[in-house]
This record gives C-alpha cells, structure tokens and sequence, in this order.
C-alpha cells in the first residue's frame, strides 16, 4: 500500500477527464457537443450553396458544380457531399423557393385585405419573388422541376378565392365568373414574365402593365 508521506512514493494516478468532460469556467457557457457544431456547419454549407445557386443560375442558367461551389466558397466535394447531381441540387432550390413563394403571399393578407389592393399585393409578390429568382425567368434553359408543394396547384384557388371576394364585396364586376377572371390574371402573369426574359419590357414596366391589365380585367380600381 502506497504511503502517502513517502517523498520517493509516485502520487496515485487520476482519471484524466475528457475534454468534453470538463466543465466550463464560471460565467461561460459550455460549447456544443461535436455532433451539433457539425450539424450546424453543415446547414451554414446547405445555406450557402442554396443560395449561391439561387445567384449563380439566375446569372447563367447552364452554370456548372464548379460555378455553383465557388461562388458559394466551398469544395466541388463539398457539393456534392449534400446534392449527389446538378438535378438533386436545382429541385431543392426549386422547393425552397416555393415555400418562400407561399409565404409571401400569406404576407400579402389576400383574404382580408380590400380586394383591389390584395390583388395590387398578389401581384407585387409575384414580381418580388422573380427579383430573388430570376432563374425561373428561364425556367425551360435551367430544366426547372416542379415542386412537390407546386405554386400551379396552390395560386390558383386563393386567387379565385381573392376574386370571388372582391366581386361579392361589389369592388369587382361580378358578370364572369371567378375562376375565369383568375386564370386570365395568370395568364397575364405569364404574358408580363415572358416579355422580361425577351427583353421587351423592363421587370418594373411589365409589373405596372399587368397590375393596370388585371385591375381593368376585374372591372376594379386601387385604393387611393
């Protein structure tokens, strides 16, 4: 048995604590674990090649990996360590930019609002939303996929909800239907979009043409 009074006697050794083991000093909280510090680094890189393909494609629409990692400032690995393809990559942008699109219009107040000035908001979300992704002004050269939560499944109902509204509120002529009036809007919509990416029409002229086009087409007028 050691005596612990014996100068020549080697101390007992201790259980040297792991560094994760060891507690913080008073008044500084502990780090992460590893596992979230690596989780959290992770969404930073999601986060920032989403959005450098977001910038990248809207500038070039047959922009490579390659364009796509270093304007993001990361490895072409890195890449593909979180999108196994181009395609994988572009249909999670794709979804991203729906539910933004979704929110948007949430923001918009499309089923409380005085209907002429909803449909002023529908409108000024749509072109709000091309201005953050213009990729989707060349939706055929960027081979664009359709989201699972797909804007031509949800826009068309709270549009024609919108419509509906403003004619039984008296601000819309009610002498057609609603749904019809709401697919003329689109079609407007997509009229306006297509003159933009032929150089026709600048983003802020095409967007006071089809909010004067769609108001006259309602039989309304926006709010003073």
């Amino acid at each position: 048995m050691a005596d612990p009074h014996d100068p020549h006697e080697a101390p007992a050794p201790h259980d040297t604590p792991a560094p994760h083991d060891v507690p913080a000093p008073h008044g500084i909280p502990a780090p992460p674990p590893p596992s979230r510090r690596r989780r959290a680094d992770a969404r930073r890189s999601i986060d920032a090649i989403l959005n450098a393909t977001r910038v990248v494609l809207g500038e070039r629409p047959d922009a490579s990996m390659e364009d796509i990692a270093a304007a993001a400032g990361v490895t072409r690995q890195t890449v593909y360590a979180h999108f196994s393809s181009r395609e994988v990559l572009v249909a999670a942008l794709v979804e991203v930019a729906s539910a933004e699109f979704a929110a948007l219009l949430d923001e918009a107040a499309l089923d409380t609002a005085p209907p002429a000035d909803a449909l002023t908001r529908y409108l000024d979300a749509g072109w709000r939303f091309l201005d953050r992704y213009p990729l989707l002004l060349h939706s055929a050269t960027a081979q664009i996929p359709r989201p699972a939560h797909d804007p031509h499944d949800f826009v068309p109902p709270r549009l024609t909800r919108l419509v509906r509204r403003g004619q039984y509120a008296g601000d819309f002529d009610p002498a057609l239907p609603a749904d019809w009036l709401a697919a003329a809007i689109l079609g407007l919509q997509h009229t306006a979009v297509d003159q933009v990416a032929a150089g026709l029409l600048t983003n802020d002229k095409a967007a006071e043409l089809c909010a004067e086009s769609a108001l006259r087409l309602c039989g309304g007028q926006a709010q003073p």
